[in-house]
């Protein structure tokens, strides 16, 4: 045998190795996760996929929706927010499609629009009429979109730290979600890339929660072990992509917006979203923007009590009714 095909046939051996390698353990901390953080509620089929949800409180409660951001799930609420809430509204926790235990069949869907209708298809086939919206990060852009589609359907809108305006940046924590091929994604998600997010954990929490510190309790009790899989990694990418792709044609529409008590929270020195470009242009929109010295993107995890005081601000001053 030629020594050129000997080495190359050595090579591609090592490489399938190194492959079936990352996929088990790709496979094994998929399985430690969601043995970690296992299905918390229940389920409702709609086209395109399925939304796992928590429907906390009493039924004939005003209700609020909430709604998590990027690589996120909804025990992001339930870690602090949901229960003091749900002893005076209907509280809906959810996962976003395709995160946590929400399903999406097409990386098509990740589209603000298309995460807007799965959510109102949920909502309808579970009886929430009016909510107050509550959207954090990427869960904020979902919010206005789900407005934007509804808006007679809207009490109010209470974004923390959203993304609501077009930029070119892209904190450096997410910029290896941005992978414009689906095919590529799928290959990326079940072989390196989650091991590579399991070694890179502590520097992207550091980020994402600055200049506040990370809880010890976050992979559980907020169910961020769930990242570790590769659907997160999927899901997560399609997400941004979509997001980058679509947000400046919804910021276009923000005068639709429906006439609703409307505010955005921020902190101030968030490193994942500028509060400057993303919560005070929404002021002329009619929403009104606090800004939180000291405070960083993680509001419903570092502060919850102000975010708490924030949502049932604005679902006070809403036209929800009773149900």
């Amino acid at each position: 045998m030629p020594i050129l095909v000997f080495i190359l046939l050595f090579l591609l051996a090592l490489f399938a190795a190194a492959t079936f390698a990352a996929w088990r353990k790709t496979d094994r901390l998929r399985k430690e996760a969601e043995a970690a953080v296992p299905q918390a509620g229940q389920t409702v089929d709609v086209d395109g996929g399925r939304i796992h949800f928590l429907d906390l409180g009493p039924r004939d409660a005003p209700e609020l929706v909430m709604v998590h951001g990027l690589s996120g799930q909804l025990q992001h609420f339930t870690y602090a927010m949901t229960d003091p809430l749900a002893q005076e509204y209907r509280v809906i926790a959810l996962d976003r499609p395709g995160c946590g235990y929400s399903e999406r069949d097409a990386d098509t869907l990740a589209a603000l629009p298309e995460q807007a209708r799965m959510i109102w298809q949920a909502l309808d086939k579970i009886g929430v009429q009016t909510p107050v919206l509550v959207g954090h990060s990427l869960g904020g852009a979902v919010s206005l979109a789900m407005a934007l589609q509804r808006p007679e359907a809207v009490a109010g809108l209470a974004l923390i730290a959203p993304l609501t305006q077009a930029t070119d940046q892209t904190a450096e924590s997410f910029k290896g979600l941005m992978v414009s091929s689906p095919l590529l994604r799928r290959i990326l998600g079940h072989t390196i890339a989650v091991p590579a997010a399991q070694r890179t954990a502590a520097a992207v929490l550091t980020e994402v929660f600055s200049p506040e510190p990370c809880p010890d309790s976050f992979l559980t009790s907020a169910g961020a072990a769930l990242g570790l899989r590769p659907k997160a990694f999927v899901t997560a990418s399609a997400d941004i992509v979509a997001a980058h792709s679509g947000i400046a044609g919804q910021a276009a529409q923000y005068e639709g917006l429906p006439d609703t008590p409307a505010g955005v929270l921020f902190g101030e020195q968030d490193a994942v979203i500028s509060a400057t470009e993303h919560g005070t242009p929404m002021s002329a929109h009619g929403f009104a923007v606090t800004l939180l010295p000291e405070r960083g993107h993680m509001l419903p995890i570092t502060d919850p009590d102000t975010c708490i005081r924030f949502v049932r601000d604005i679902a006070a001053q809403s036209r929800a009714p009773v149900a």
